[in-house]
């Protein structure tokens, strides 16, 4: 029974300094940005990508709080909660990735709205900034299915060119262009007039940019080359949900037959 305590603890108390951490740097992140200041950001929470971290943070903290000091205290209550939530998590997993494989498109037109509504919000947020900039810069793509996706946004529509004179305007951000190679200057204006007609053919010419590369098709083909990496990850995830789940279990009944002995 010690061995299997010690087990759980170990696991419990590794799975309570990550979520830990990463909650700490959702909080983090939410009050460099003022969060909290205003009503008027409070009411964005539910759009801000930095709620990820906090609800995964948190989710993993408390899961992991509730099987160390149940493994400790030898607290069944607190165990079964322990068991029953990485059980959901991990059922909720796999029914995911089935899902996923039968029903691709769906799943592929879910991650285009994704792409599309977040676009909208690119300015309005820097943390969601970031995260498209780099999206777009790793996959070397641009929008959700190709680069016009980008009329879309406030910032880029072609309108404002005309009835605000907006230099961004018929555009597309930066991190749609390719990569300069030894370039160490980061050309922020690279993007600027990509969707003009009259000159959108000369700058297509010029090969900078990632036009017809959607996110959505590059993130498919990465996948599709990575298959093998990211199934492993995925098996050793649900593996080690499934020794918790057997370790947790096994504790509860040495307790229970240890107190059936009083």
């Amino acid at each position: 029974m010690r061995h299997i305590t010690c087990n759980v603890n170990n696991l419990s108390s590794l799975l309570q300094l990550a979520g830990g951490f990463i909650l700490g740097i959702g909080l983090w992140a939410w009050f460099e940005k003022g969060t909290f200041d205003n009503i008027a950001k409070v009411a964005n929470v539910p759009v801000d990508p930095v709620l990820i971290f906090v609800v995964v943070g948190a989710i993993m903290f408390i899961l992991g709080f509730s099987g160390c000091v149940g493994a400790l205290r030898e607290n069944i209550i607190l165990l079964r909660f322990f068991s029953v939530v990485l059980g959901i998590i991990f059922f909720v997993e796999l029914a995911v990735g089935v899902l996923g494989f039968v029903y691709k498109d769906w799943f592929r037109q879910q991650l285009d709205n994704f792409i599309q509504a977040n676009i909208i919000h690119y300015r309005d947020d820097p943390d969601l900034q970031n995260i498209i900039d780099f999206v777009q810069s790793y996959f070397q793509c641009c929008g959700g299915e190709d680069y016009n996706d980008w009329e879309n946004n406030i910032y880029f529509n072609c309108t404002l060119k005309e009835s605000r004179g907006s230099r961004e305007a018929c555009g597309v951000p930066f991190s749609c262009c390719k990569d300069q190679g030894n370039n160490n200057v980061l050309n922020t204006q690279c993007g600027y007039d990509v969707r003009e007609e009259e000159i959108n053919d000369i700058k297509l010419e010029l090969d900078s940019m990632n036009p017809d590369q959607g996110c959505v098709p590059q993130f498919e083909a990465w996948l599709q080359e990575n298959l093998f990496v990211v199934a492993g990850v995925a098996i050793g995830i649900a593996l080690l949900q499934v020794f918790g789940i057997y370790l947790a279990n096994s504790l509860v009944s040495d307790i229970q037959a240890i107190q059936a002995l009083w």
